[in-house]
């Protein structure tokens, strides 16, 4: 019979948003509603909440903008829906795993320790997502919680893939080439064998998880090979706001030329670079693809993103030694087809080809009857995922 207290809910925290999600635990996982609070910092931070039933949509402004405040508001809104009794656990979007976590689990105070070590490894997540950690064991400190690494996906990539060209007496302080979003190549990887078969989904994959942050995956007989977010999640693509693999000479020139701290440049790397940067409008896509026939600025940002994540599927195809799927997913990956046909134009000679007409409609599968290589798009659910993990790792939703 099913337990009582079989709901789950599923934190995606940072330092600006707090993304959640209900899901009733069972087969398949019933998904009840999704919110955020959004804007944190600002004076005009809400909490959204969007759900199956009526009653569950609303809209609050939240009187006081810091995170601890936003945090004790989802805590109250929690309360407030049906008590903590109604949740049989909570799972966490933990960006960074380091070297030691390469699989989910259940917190503890070991781990909740080790994590706060981490901090220096990812300090733009890991001091929000502990901070909710902790919130969560204040205020339901019987609630069993769970740790979803996003870079566990990434931990057993080929050791090439994992060393940095620099001296190597800092592999031994754990700085390798990490990979992110793993949580979202976990959920497409099962879903390209579900929807085309075990087959395709042991084959050569680049997946393409293109949104506000953007990477890329290769994928070979189901195991990671490479990926192009390396130490943090900043290398690789253009993003909305993040920069890409940029010359390590400039952390030098610019410390030289405007005095910049390496906290500036940080800062500058993650939230002023990307497409806001190239652009100096918009770290949105949709609002650059609208003007860019009127700006060369938000033209140039396009066309720049598009050409890296060419010129990174090109890379990965190599290191694969061939190509059978490419999937698009994330924000653009799946809603922009004028960015998905100026990416796949050109190669051809990897056997890509896609159909016009379906790219434009969004189709499940946007490659040719004769293409080579099959181009699906499919909607990533990292939420999802993260409710399956804690599943998996707590036992939860099965008969007793």
């Amino acid at each position: 019979m099913k337990q009582v207290n079989s709901r789950i809910l599923t934190i995606n925290g940072g330092s600006s948003s707090i993304k959640f999600a209900l899901f009733e635990a069972g087969e398949p996982l019933k998904r009840i509603l999704d919110g955020g609070i959004e804007r944190i910092g600002l004076p005009d931070a809400t909490l959204r909440v969007k759900g199956l039933n009526q009653a569950d949509n609303f809209s609050r402004p939240l009187a006081s903008a810091d995170l601890t405040a936003c945090v004790n508001a989802l805590m109250d809104w929690i309360e407030e829906r049906s008590g903590s009794d109604a949740l049989a656990a909570v799972g966490h979007r933990i960006v960074h795993g380091g070297p030691k976590y390469s699989e989910p689990q259940r917190l503890t105070a070991e781990m909740l320790e080790e994590l706060r070590r981490l901090r220096p490894f990812d300090p733009d997540h890991l001091p929000e997502e502990i901070l909710l950690v902790e919130a969560f064991l204040s205020r339901f400190p019987g609630l069993p919680q769970v740790a979803c690494f996003d870079t566990a996906f990434h931990h057993d990539l080929p050791r090439v893939a994992q060393l940095m060209p620099i001296p190597r007496r800092y592999e031994g302080q754990g700085i390798r080439r990490y990979g992110f979003h793993g949580l979202s190549y976990e959920f497409l990887m099962g879903e390209l064998a579900r929807l085309a078969g075990t087959k395709a989904a042991r084959g050569r994959i680049i997946l393409a998880h293109l949104g506000n942050g953007a990477s890329l995956a290769a994928v070979h007989e189901g195991k990671p090979v490479d990926t192009s977010m390396g130490f943090t999640p900043a290398a690789g693509l253009p993003m909305g706001t993040r920069s890409d693999d940029l010359d390590p000479g400039l952390v030098w020139y610019l410390s030289r030329s405007e005095r910049m701290s390496a906290k500036q440049f940080n800062n500058m790397v993650n939230t002023q670079s990307g497409l806001l940067g190239v652009s100096e409008t918009s770290s949105d896509m949709r609002d650059l693809l609208a003007h860019e026939s009127q700006d060369v600025r938000a033209a140039e940002a396009v066309v720049l993103f598009c050409y890296q994540v060419k010129k990174w599927i090109g890379g990965f195809a190599a290191a694969l030694g061939g190509l059978n799927t490419l999937v698009f997913a994330g924000g653009i990956g799946e809603n922009a087809p004028p960015v998905r046909a100026r990416i796949c134009d050109g190669l051809g000679f990897l056997g890509i080809k896609l159909d016009e007409k379906r790219n434009a409609a969004n189709r499940r599968v946007i490659s040719t009857a004769k293409s080579r290589v099959v181009v699906p798009v499919i909607h990533t659910d990292e939420e999802l995922m993260i409710a399956r993990t804690v599943c998996r790792v707590l036992g939860l939703g099965r008969a007793t």
